[in-house]
């Protein structure tokens, strides 16, 4: 079978599983999604009052993303195209999942994971902004924007490949990753963005 055609629906697939809905729902009989912000990522399962459950979530989605790169490389070995393409499709799961409405997360922690699969170098370097960011800062939605912001500039670095599906694919990764934190955004330049650390639920 084509590699494309077993490869991206696979990545969006995985990519939908809403482990941070499923492990609210199965160890505390909630729905995450009536919590804080609403959102079924980390960061809300973790504010909600489960820390664990929010550490869980973090993993899980790493690793979803980072599997469905990592089965498109399998298939179809050095094609750099499949696996942006597979990470796109994973990312896209993530956020608009279609077990839970086309309604998910804000695609941080699977981003990061699809970064990891892709080249760790780059992963590394956007995960130091991020922690940068939020040492100086407090603001984890910043860490993250500022986080995905920098991801095109530090994967072309590491890897130099300038196709246009390559090109286009980590440009639309690190913009989903900022729009889908639009609201944070406007709370950033009003000063009512939540700090890490406080118990007020925002992001």
């Amino acid at each position: 079978m084509n590699p494309w055609l077993l490869s991206i629906p696979i990545a969006y697939l995985l990519g939908s599983i809403p482990f941070g809905y499923l492990l609210v729902r199965v160890f505390r009989n909630e729905d995450i999604r009536t919590t804080g912000s609403g959102n079924i990522g980390a960061t809300n399962v973790a504010r909600s009052g489960a820390k664990g459950l929010g550490f869980a979530t973090l993993l899980l989605d790493l690793l979803k993303a980072f599997a469905a790169v990592a089965l498109a490389q399998y298939l179809a070995p050095d094609n750099h195209d499949l696996a942006v393409a597979a990470a796109v499709a994973a990312i896209v799961g993530h956020v608009y999942p279609v077990w839970l409405g086309f309604r998910g997360g804000k695609g941080v922690a699977s981003a990061l994971g699809v970064m990891l699969a892709l080249d760790w170098r780059a992963a590394l370097c956007v995960l130091g902004v991020f922690l940068v960011v939020v040492a100086f800062t407090r603001y984890v939605s910043l860490g993250s924007i500022l986080g995905a912001a920098s991801y095109p500039f530090f994967s072309l670095y590491f890897l130099p490949i300038r196709t246009p599906i390559f090109v286009g694919g980590i440009v639309f990764i690190a913009l989903l990753v900022i729009v889908k934190h639009h609201a944070n955004v406007g709370r950033l330049i009003a000063g009512t963005e939540s700090r890490f650390g406080s118990k007020k639920v925002t992001a």
